[in-house]
């Protein structure tokens, strides 16, 4: 299976001024989820830059969803496919209780195998491995491979693999996760849509390397 790619944005103060470089990456066609942050906005300016995006993301055949706000339904409100869950707790409860079963409500900031299966007994739509925690720093690849190929193996819920940087892709894509994601490093180079392109590329081949006989 190859999978498919999971972008997450930096945070987005200006959505007019980040739409070009966003749309420019929806048009490679590799984009399945777009998981759009915007930081600690007012519900007010929360409304006005996801509505300048929300539509340009759907156009383009990806799920929009957002950090989970302290009202879930506001997700809703706005017409966005669901929401991202940074960590286990309440607001996890909260967000299911209020979007599911019509809109995703996934889950990462999982710190050991133990909080993964708890979340997955839940009603997530996915789990995600190897995201930068709160000081910026990622995990090891080593063992965020480790995490999504324990988990692609056992369990039917989703799993996102978090790729550092470009690199890390072609060990992830061997995973059997389903989902790549791709953070905010990527709109930092210089070309972002054919950096894209790029990754898609090495997972592709890698999936279809393993596939071969002997």
């Amino acid at each position: 299976m190859i999978p498919q790619f999971f972008l997450i944005t930096p945070d987005i103060n200006d959505p007019l001024a980040f739409r070009p470089k966003l749309e420019a990456v929806l048009s490679t066609g590799a984009v399945a989820v777009v998981h759009a942050r915007f930081g600690a906005a007012s519900d007010q300016d929360l409304k006005k830059r996801a509505t300048a995006l929300v539509s340009l993301v759907q156009e383009k055949g990806a799920a929009f969803i957002m950090d989970c706000p302290e009202d879930p339904r506001i997700a809703a409100r706005l017409g966005l496919d669901g929401v991202h869950i940074n960590a286990p707790g309440p607001l996890l409860d909260d967000a299911i209780a209020s979007l599911k079963p019509d809109r995703i409500v996934g889950i990462g900031g999982l710190r050991a195998r133990h909080d993964a299966m708890e979340a997955g007994e839940r009603d997530v739509d996915y789990v995600m491995f190897g995201e930068p925690r709160a000081d910026g720093s990622v995990p090891a690849l080593a063992q965020t491979v480790e995490r999504a190929q324990w988990w692609a193996e056992i369990f039917n819920v989703p799993c996102i693999a978090y790729a550092g940087d470009l690199d890390a892709v072609e060990a992830l894509a061997a995973t059997g996760a389903e989902f790549i994601a791709l953070g905010a490093w990527l709109f930092e180079t210089p070309d972002p849509a054919g950096t894209l392109a790029e990754a898609r590329r090495i997972a592709k081949a890698r999936v279809l390397s393993l596939a071969q006989p002997g």
